[in-house]
């Protein structure tokens, strides 16, 4: 028990009680997110195969090569680090409910990319370059080094009961939801979307707007922890902290700047990595600005495809079912959430 006479989010132990319940958010959380399920059969990627036989050029071969080789391996990498840090110390039943569905949603996206990777490269020894991406592919191998980096500073510990530790912990929580989820995905999420712009992969769109909302909810279930956290021990940010992070943008920022190198090296119509760069740091701006901190870069988004991912209720023309869709939804239900 703390020092304030109750237990906090982030003391040690295993908390089972969820009456009284001490943070309802994380509850109404999980509701929402058991609301919204989908299944990877309900994407037809039937379309995709002639495009990928007809109209692309080899540099949009190269692209789509790099993406599904990111893909196979980036969402193994967020369930590993939810099994094997962040249960043991988010210490709420009801937010170890939320952790334990983002798990599951978690594996239907590797099963999304499966398909995906299956589907796109019917050769097995292409996949399996696919699934060794980050050993094989150093613009890929960049980022996973970036991620263990920063998440594998708390796997040994069993219990996080020093401020260090904590601050440690809120570390990991933030490389994993800003710079994991909240850029790297959201750089591959943008080149997918300007393929959708152009009337292209329409499976893979279909695909990518169910994973582009669980990852704009997993990230906001990530920042509601780190505020309440920040809430209950004010003393675990300061100015150091805040250092660190914005360190970590930067760094997060320069390895998806390798991968655009590497996966717009053959020269993509449309798309230049200057344009890129710059969504990168409007990314980490907003990423900052959630956690509460100042902004690096001053930039702006550079891709107005990218602003309509914002409007759940958006239907693209070509998909059948709009992705903002809940299931079992009874009373009001808002769809002006900014992520």
């Amino acid at each position: 028990m703390s020092a304030h006479n109750r237990q906090l989010l982030l003391d040690p132990g295993f908390e089972l009680t969820l009456r009284p319940m001490r943070y309802p958010q994380f509850y109404e959380m999980y509701r929402n997110a058991i609301r919204n399920t989908w299944t990877v059969e309900e994407v037809d990627f039937s379309l995709d195969l002639n495009d990928l036989k007809h109209k692309f050029g080899p540099a949009e071969r190269h692209l789509i090569e790099r993406l599904v080789a990111f893909f196979a391996t980036g969402d193994s990498i967020v369930s590993n680090n939810l099994v094997l840090n962040l249960y043991r110390h988010v210490n709420a039943p009801e937010a170890r409910m939320y952790l334990s569905r983002q798990l599951y949603e978690e594996a239907l996206h590797v099963q999304f990319y499966l398909t995906l990777l299956d589907t796109y490269l019917p050769d097995p020894n292409e996949r399996a370059k696919a699934f060794a991406a980050v050993d094989n592919i150093p613009s890929i191998k960049r980022k996973a080094d970036f991620c263990f980096k920063w998440m594998d500073s708390v796997h040994g510990l069993h219990r996080i009961e020093t401020r260090e530790q904590r601050r440690q912990f809120l570390l990991n929580l933030v490389c994993f939801a800003a710079c994991i989820e909240g850029l790297f995905f959201f750089g591959a999420f943008a080149y997918v979307y300007y393929l959708r712009s152009r009337g292209l992969l329409h499976g893979l769109a279909s695909g990518t707007n169910w994973v582009f909302r669980d990852e704009s909810c997993h990230m906001a279930f990530a920042f509601e922890v780190i505020r309440t956290a920040r809430e209950e021990e004010p003393e675990l940010v300061d100015a150091g902290f805040a250092a660190q992070v914005a360190q970590m943008l930067r760094e997060a920022v320069d390895c998806e700047h390798a991968f655009a190198e590497d996966t717009l090296s053959g020269g993509v119509a449309g798309l230049s990595l200057k344009d890129m760069r710059q969504y990168l740091e409007y990314c980490a701006d907003q990423r900052l600005a959630q956690l509460g901190f100042a902004r690096e870069f001053g930039a702006s988004n550079p891709f107005p495809f990218m602003d309509l991912q914002d409007v759940q209720e958006l239907t693209n023309f070509f998909e059948r079912r709009v992705s903002a869709y809940q299931v079992g939804v009874e009373g009001e239900v808002g769809f002006d959430h900014a992520f």
